[in-house]
């Protein structure tokens, strides 16, 4: 694992503006370069049940497990063992409970060494990478509607609007798992520079805004990681809150965001480009030949009242 903190983070969670209670849970250790943001699935207290105990096991295994080997290597094999413990616990305590059965969630796990990034993903939260004026998903939504998205056949606004969105085709807990069981864990891994930052969400954050409106967000960062968070959560409720939200939000030592006044000219040169004609030619091409047109004019009249006063003198 890393050997000094070379990140800042910070999380916000909130239960939105329709739900009763929040079944969102997350989990940070800086330390360790661990960041975990679950999405708990199932009715009463059944998700916020499953989300506490993928949290608990998550937090286990990757604590006790050793490093060793590869460093990449060890720790995609962490993240697998780990998420496929939590779901098994969860199916375990679910299928000896009446109250919880069926109970499950969906979760997004990032391990951070040193400049590299493992990512255990399963469900629809997501984790965002923001580096040099871009986002960029980096997790798939395990769903019919993110497939669709993912292959361009939706747009993100179709997508979001979508009404079968909410519904996912991978989940931890509904059944047994071993860590390497074909379409379960999706891992992806990737470079994390110092000047890039990552956004873990559950989809009451991704459902409502944008990919351009959190990057937004994200880039007013001026070292605080947790009031992007809890931007970013406003946000989301100023949006409708129609779920749980949770933002966590890693800043690499050397993400600074945007200056205000960079946002503001890269708006003005975006939106203020010089309107076109019917022929696709600029408008101010037209105005500059009318105005040489104009002053031609005013040349030749006055050349004109020059030359009829010298022939009147000399006819004079």
């Amino acid at each position: 694992m890393a050997l000094a903190v070379q990140w800042r983070c910070g999380v916000a969670t909130d239960t939105g503006l329709v739900r009763a209670s929040n079944e969102d849970r997350y989990w940070m250790d800086d330390e360790n370069g661990i960041f975990l943001v679950v999405d708990g699935v199932g009715g009463h207290a059944a998700g916020e049940t499953a989300a506490e105990t993928a949290v608990e096991v998550i937090r286990e295994e990757l604590r006790d497990a050793p490093a060793s080997g590869n460093a990449s290597d060890s720790a995609k094999e962490r993240v697998r063992r780990a998420i496929a413990a939590a779901n098994n616990r969860i199916y375990a305590i679910a299928r000896d409970s009446d109250d919880l059965r069926g109970m499950a969630c969906v979760l997004t796990l990032a391990v951070v060494d040193a400049s590299e990034m493992v990512i255990g993903h399963v469900g629809d939260s997501r984790l965002y990478l923001v580096w040099n004026g871009a986002i960029r998903k980096l997790t798939s939504d395990h769903s019919p509607v993110g497939e669709g998205e993912d292959a361009g056949e939706l747009t993100e606004e179709q997508a979001m609007l979508h009404p079968r969105r909410n519904e996912v085709f991978r989940d931890v807990g509904t059944r047994p798992h071993a860590a390497d069981d074909d379409g379960f864990i999706e891992i992806r891994r990737c470079q994390f520079k110092p000047e890039a930052a990552f956004l873990l969400c559950s989809d009451g954050l991704s459902d409502v805004l944008p990919s351009l409106a959190i990057r937004d967000i994200v880039e007013r960062y001026r070292g605080d990681p947790a009031q992007v968070a809890r931007e970013l959560v406003q946000a989301a409720n100023e949006a409708g809150g129609k779920d749980n939200i949770t933002a966590l939000f890693v800043a690499g030592s050397e993400f600074h965001g945007r200056t205000p006044e960079a946002r503001e000219r890269h708006a003005t040169t975006r939106m203020r480009p010089a309107p076109p004609t019917e022929s696709g030619a600029p408008r101010r091409f037209f105005t500059g030949r009318i105005a040489f047109l104009f002053y031609g004019m005013l040349l030749g009249m006055l050349l004109g009242v020059l030359l009829g006063g010298a022939l009147h003198a000399l006819k004079g």
